[in-house]
């Protein structure tokens, strides 16, 4: 692949994951591998990451993750309620809403969970504009979904399970100082390829000098 098609075929895959193929934890070792190449604040790498393949493990995890998607599933902000009244876009949410579901009730059966943590040296994250402190692991996260895209695997982005972090934490045997940031779920997927998503032009959510 070419590095643009890389950047626009790296989709979420929520409905296409294997369930059933394993997925080598080397193959996961690359990925991490290139993803620690994304920089970071200072250039601490303050960045944790943490595989979950034992299959006690991802269903505890998968049942956090079921039950925070069903709460967001039945408010008013669920992507699959969006939209509602716009004909061309009401399908596209609707398509998402069902994948969302799939997802909440297979996440425990997903070969491979990464959980991209952040060391931060306290219990209690700081007040304020956390934008840098974050910034010092999402690029890396999103590096190692493109890395796992160019070899073969099919990933999602995902937070729900954030809502119950204290609990995740408990079951992964976190420290209080290492705080969670995503639930990422790694597989071979099915199917042939991706193609690039419908998006806003770019003439309407683009700003020169001024809003």
């Amino acid at each position: 692949m070419t590095p643009e098609e890389l950047l626009t075929t790296t989709r979420t895959v929520r409905k296409r994951l294997d369930l059933e193929r394993p997925v080598p934890m080397e193959l996961i070792e690359r990925a991490l591998t290139i993803a620690l190449q994304a920089p970071s604040g200072s250039n601490r790498q303050e960045w944790q990451w943490i595989v979950v393949t034992d299959a006690d493990q991802r269903a505890a995890i998968g049942e956090l993750y079921r039950r925070a998607t069903y709460a967001y599933m039945a408010s008013s902000g669920f992507a699959g309620k969006l939209f509602a009244d716009d004909p061309t876009r009401a399908p596209v949410q609707q398509r998402t809403g069902g994948s969302i579901e799939y997802l909440a009730d297979h996440m425990g059966e997903v070969p491979a969970l990464l959980i991209p943590c952040l060391k931060t040296g306290s219990a209690k994250l700081p007040e304020g504009n956390q934008a840098g402190m974050w910034a010092s692991l999402l690029p890396a996260a999103w590096s190692y979904m493109l890395a796992a895209r160019s070899l073969g695997l099919g990933t999602a982005w995902t937070t729900l399970h954030l809502n119950y972090e204290r609990e995740a934490a408990e079951i992964l045997g976190l420290p209080d100082d290492v705080h969670q940031a995503a639930l990422i779920p790694t597989a071979y997927y099915t199917g042939d390829t991706f193609s690039p998503a419908a998006r806003r032009p770019l003439s309407e959510v683009l700003h020169v000098d001024r809003w």
